[in-house]
This record gives structure tokens, C-alpha cells and sequence, in this order.
């Protein structure tokens, strides 16, 4: 059902997650506080939204992000050297083989400070393919089962950029990226700083849990491996739960924003070698609590 908000339109796409949001043009609404305080507003409660028909220039793109906080770059992939923060995600026939993105993550949790939020438009899609899915991660908590609750209330866990984007890297670069970003631990279930909703906070950036091992966990060996790691792959496979899920069928300018606190998304690489040229500025966040 579309509702109206001052002169918005917004559509809910499930009842779980996201909503297409019409009626607004990013590059003028970054100037005015009134229509951004709206935006954020249904960002909170729809955890990703989505516009079409986005005719906006890079410095737009990167002022109406910036409203909400300082951007950042990437060590990995590429900034814009004319937009700093401006992420260039671009894939060609030239990379038949880069398949990297197809898998369900929450961005930059190998930071001690995971982003707030991702603002990503296309510039340029397959015909066909290509979509982005989204999950609500608070959901997904929500729904877990009373005695995995109670078991993981304590935990922490480690997320890596070495085991992710430093592995296929030659093995001198590769520690010198963990150097420059020492693994991050954060608590498996976070709490949003603004709505105050619990969230299963692991990823496929996440590869141990650190206080699993104690006695009342810990019997015998295979309580702590490979039960710990059957635990942890069963807590990040409910991002893979449809009912929790929001898919987008890209075309150029469209805008999708997201709460990266309380989502994980999945870019499906189903595509032929083609072009595919997104470019996302992603805002600072806080230390999970």
C-alpha cells in the first residue's frame, strides 16, 4: 500500500523489508533538513528504500550521503579521485571471473566502526540480472528460536578483511592489510542506536566467535569445534530466509539506501560477462553495543 509523507510516495515492497520511495529528487532534498529528517525516518523503519530515476551528479550523490555523516573509503576498491568516499564498483567483460560479491555480508564489519549506511546507484546494469537482495537482520533475530537466544546473548565474535578481501592477495600484501586493519570484534547480537532493536550482527565477514570457549559451553573438544562453527554458519544463514528479504531489479539511476546496522544484502552475480557499474558512498558508523 502507498502512503503519502509531506509530498513522498512511499510503497513497501514486503512485509519484512524495503520501499520504493517517489516524489523526490536526492540532489535537491541534501538541502533541505526538513526532507532528509523524512528520509532517515523511513530508513529507520524500512531498512533499505529505494528511487528511481535518479539524474544525479557525483558531487549529489555525495552530498546527500554526506548529510548523513563523514564517507569512507575503501582500502580495496576504488574511489572516485574527484569524490573522495565515492566507491566505484564496477565489473566488465574483462573480469569474467570476479564472482567476489555474491555472498550475503553487512559492509565493513572488519572495522572497529562499521558503517551507518550505504547509498548506492547504478549507472549502468545487464538487460537482465544483476539484482541486489537485502535482509532484515532484526528480524532474523526476532525469530530465532528462545534457547539460541539464551546461548548467544554474551557472545562476541571476530570479523576479518584479511580472510575476505586479503585472500587472494600475495601473502606480503595480504598481512600488511591486516595490519592496517587489525580484525574487529563486536557483539553477535548488537542493538540499534536509534530503534533500540536487537540484531544478529554476523556475517560472512565473521570467522570465530572469541568467549565461546568456556565451561558452560565447553565439554568436550567437539562442543567447541566444530560445534562453535556449526553455531556461527547456522546464525549467518538466516540472512538466506526469503521472508526476511527485499530483491531489486536495478536500471540506471536508481538509488537504493540502506541501514547497514540492521541489514545484510547480497549482490547476485547471474549475469553474463558484462558491464555493471555501481558506485556507492558508504557513511562511518559507530562501535556495536
Amino acid at each position: 500500500m502507498t502512503t503519502m509523507t509531506s509530498s513522498l510516495r512511499v510503497a513497501p515492497l514486503t512485509c519484512a523489508i524495503g520501499a520504493e520511495v517517489s516524489g523526490v529528487h536526492l540532489g535537491e532534498a541534501a538541502r533541505s533538513a526538513e526532507r532528509m529528517a523524512e528520509i532517515r525516518a523511513l530508513l529507520l523503519r524500512h531498512k533499505v528504500l529505494f528511487f528511481r530515476d535518479q539524474d544525479i551528479t557525483r558531487a549529489e550523490h555525495v552530498a546527500f550521503a554526506r548529510y548523513f555523516g563523514t564517507l569512507e573509503d575503501h582500502p580495496v576498491a576504488g574511489s572516485d579521485p574527484e569524490n573522495p568516499g565515492l566507491v566505484r564498483i564496477y565489473k566488465s567483460p574483462d573480469q569474467p571471473n570476479d564472482r567476489y560479491e555474491n555472498s550475503w555480508h553487512t559492509d565493513a564489519t572488519w572495522r572497529e566502526k562499521p558503517p551507518f549506511g550505504c547509498v548506492l546507484r547504478c549507472v549502468e546494469c545487464p538487460p537482465v540480472g544483476g539484482d541486489t537482495m537485502w535482509a532484515n537482520m532484526a528480524l532474523a533475530y526476532e525469530n530465532l528460536p528462545a534457547d539460541i537466544k539464551t546461548q548467544i546473548a554474551g557472545l562476541r565474535a571476530r570479523h576479518s578483511i584479511e580472510w575476505s578481501f586479503g585472500a587472494a592477495m600475495p601473502i606480503e600484501k595480504r598481512l600488511a592489510l591486516k595490519a592496517q586493519y587489525p580484525d574487529a570484534e563486536h557483539p553477535v547480537v548488537r542493538t540499534h542506536p536509534e530503534t533500540g532493536e536487537k540484531i544478529l550482527f554476523v556475517n560472512g565477514f565473521t570467522t570465530h566467535f572469541t568467549n565461546f570457549h568456556t565451561a558452560a559451553n565447553v565439554r568436550f573438544g567437539q562442543d567447541f569445534q566444530p560445534g562453535a562453527a556449526q553455531l556461527l554458519q547456522y546464525l549467518i544463514s538466516q540472512a538466506q530466509i526469503p521472508e526476511y528479504q527485499v530483491r531489486w531489479r536495478w536500471s540506471p539511476n536508481t538509488v537504493a539506501m540502506w541501514d547497514n546496522r540492521c541489514t545484510q544484502h547480497y549482490a547476485v552475480m547471474d549475469y553474463p560477462p558484462c558491464h555493471r557499474k555501481m558506485e556507492r558512498a558508504g557513511i562511518m558508523g559507530d562501535v556495536p553495543y
